[in-house]
């Protein structure tokens, strides 16, 4: 079985060495890493090694899903970055004479938020990470201590693909991969759009933004969590902000946290961005599971950190005083142009 799992290992390499394409990318992935691929076949064979054995031979197997998995993604943004270089490179030239648009373009509202978080985060040593909009259930579920047939995946009706990967439904699926590639300690933050099957009305929509973040050290608690919260409210909004952090429950920390803010909209009143209720549910958050630093090759006897998952979209209605979601989303230029002065 050791010499299989080497081989095994070589034979990967040598195939995704030869891979042209990112396209192609997602064929190696079935091949070595899918239900019936090469690597599960080797967990099969697992049962018929020696006890003595068990152990050394499982931790191979382990050692070579990871190198399986850090390779595919390594490969993939190397194979992107050369694509994009060449469809910039084919691009026809442009006429440099031609006169300037009288009327400037403008930020979206989105943007103008993501970036200015962007520099909070920065300022408190956290790094920027991008992340696929396009996933696998294992690092949007499974890798987040949800394993198939778990009950919160019926809170994310998800549009999964005819390849088998999905459309990613919260930022978090990147934690695995951000903690696979840095280790601990970290301090990461990752913004991007995410995609849900909503019933689309004022505060709710199927393509939409957040931002991730974590915080990996020892020594970490809740203390710390809330801190950063706070911190983050006060840049944000340039005033005192009522908020109320109250439990809530996500496979992947424990404990976890709702963390709403007073509606800005209707200044708790009750307004249809808020169903009335007064306040808005804007950063589910919480301590790390063991199980998911564990996925994700962490120490949890050395280690402990927190996670939230930053609703963006919903932040820009609170800053600008948007009363309905389906804004962001429409392209009324008129609409979005009033956010951005610059």
């Amino acid at each position: 079985m050791i010499a299989k799992t080497q081989q095994l290992k070589a034979a990967f390499d040598e195939k995704l060495s030869a891979v042209q394409a990112s396209a192609e990318i997602d064929a190696i992935r079935i091949e070595f890493m899918g239900k019936k691929g090469a690597v599960a076949a080797l967990m099969t064979e697992l049962k018929n090694v020696p006890n003595e054995q068990k152990k050394e031979v499982g931790q191979l197997i382990n050692e070579l899903k990871q190198h399986i998995e850090a390779s595919m993604q390594a490969k993939l943004a190397e194979l992107k970055k050369a694509e994009e270089e060449a469809l910039i490179n084919a691009t026809e030239s442009y006429d440099e004479s031609l006169p300037m648009l009288t009327q400037e373009g403008s930020y979206h509202p989105i943007t103008l938020v993501q970036r200015e978080l962007e520099d909070i985060f920065t300022s408190m040593g956290f790094h920027i990470e991008d992340y696929s909009e396009i996933t696998d259930d294992f690092n949007c579920f499974e890798a987040l201590n949800i394993p198939k047939h778990h009950p919160a995946r019926d809170m994310q009706d998800t549009y999964y693909l005819s390849s088998g990967q999905l459309l990613k439904t919260h930022t978090s699926a990147a934690q695995n991969t951000i903690m696979k590639k840095y280790g601990a300690p970290v301090r990461a933050i990752f913004p991007g759009r995410c995609f849900r099957n909503e019933k689309i009305d004022a505060c709710h929509e199927n393509t939409f933004f957040q931002m991730e973040g974590l915080m990996i050290d020892e020594g970490i608690s809740i203390s710390n969590l809330i801190y950063f919260m706070k911190t983050m409210l006060s840049e944000v909004f340039k005033r005192d902000i009522k908020v109320r952090l109250r439990p809530g429950f996500f496979p992947f920390v424990e404990p976890g946290f709702e963390l709403d803010i007073q509606c800005l909209i209707c200044n708790g009143d009750g307004c249809p961005s808020c169903k009335n209720s007064g306040w808005l549910e804007l950063c589910p958050c919480g301590m790390i599971h063991p199980n998911v630093l564990k996925y994700g090759g962490i120490d949890t006897e050395k280690y402990t950190g927190f996670a939230f998952g930053l609703g963006l979209t919903r932040l820009a209605m609170m800053k600008y005083g948007i009363k309905d979601i389906r804004v962001f989303n429409e392209g009324n230029l008129k609409a979005l142009s009033q956010f951005n002065d610059k």
